[in-house]
């Protein structure tokens, strides 16, 4: 069953009490009783209240899982991290070109400023990434959504780096830095997915692997996430 018809089949029940007293308000009208069509505002109010209470709790559930919530966590906690961190809710599972053994993982480059410097750090968010099955034992699809985590620690350390470079501490500079790495990050993100077709062409996978580690490696230097400038500047 689609998941088109199940949401219009869900709504079709939910809202079946108001086509019965709809039937009996055009019913009475004709006998000239309107109190069935108050009794039928009545529910068309609260009925409409409860939905769109629903809606709204479906919505930041779909955006954050709160019911099994789990704080972002940061890049040193790489090798930690399994498909049990993926806490994130689905309500309509879908596959991916008719495969289930698929998921998603949401990043992001997060920065703080405080005096004279910046903490710029990649953070994964466990309670919004999902994966179809939950016991996967998927080495590559893990593998493959782990590196989406490195890809954003290395457009972090690529913007640590060019903070780091200017001559004094530049709130305005700063944030123009951090904004072009994110960009960036999300056009290599969209890239890596489409080259190694989420994980399926092996070659390209293995390729964007030891090119990510590569670059990492060379920005070892800016692993910490704090940028301190000299309070003189």
């Amino acid at each position: 069953m689609s998941d088109n018809l199940i949401v219009i089949l869900i709504l079709f029940v939910y809202f079946s009490p108001l086509f019965y007293q709809l039937g009996v308000v055009l019913k009475e009208r004709k006998r000239g009783n309107l109190v069935p069509l108050k009794k039928f505002l009545k529910i068309v109010k609260y009925s409409l209240v409860i939905l769109f209470t629903l809606i709204i709790g479906f919505a930041i559930l779909s955006h954050t899982n709160y019911l099994n919530y789990e704080k972002p966590l940061t890049f040193d906690q790489y090798d930690q991290i399994t498909f049990e961190n993926f806490r994130g809710l689905e309500f309509f599972k879908k596959s991916l070109y008719g495969n289930e053994q698929f998921a998603y993982v949401v990043v992001s480059i997060d920065s703080k400023f405080e005096n004279n410097s910046v903490t710029v750090q990649s953070l994964f968010y466990p309670s919004r990434s999902f994966v179809y099955n939950q016991n996967t034992n998927s080495k590559e699809l893990l593998t493959h959504e782990k590196y989406h985590i490195k890809i954003a620690e290395l457009f972090s350390r690529k913007a640590k780096k060019k903070i780091s470079e200017l001559p004094s501490f530049d709130k305005k500079s700063i944030n123009e830095i951090l904004k072009q790495a994110k960009l960036d990050e999300r056009k290599y993100q969209k890239e890596y997915d489409y080259n190694t077709f989420h994980s399926y062409v092996l070659s390209e996978q293995k390729k964007y692997e030891k090119e990510i580690d590569s670059l990492l490696d060379l920005l070892t230097n800016y692993k910490k996430p704090k940028i301190q400038f000299d309070a003189k500047n």
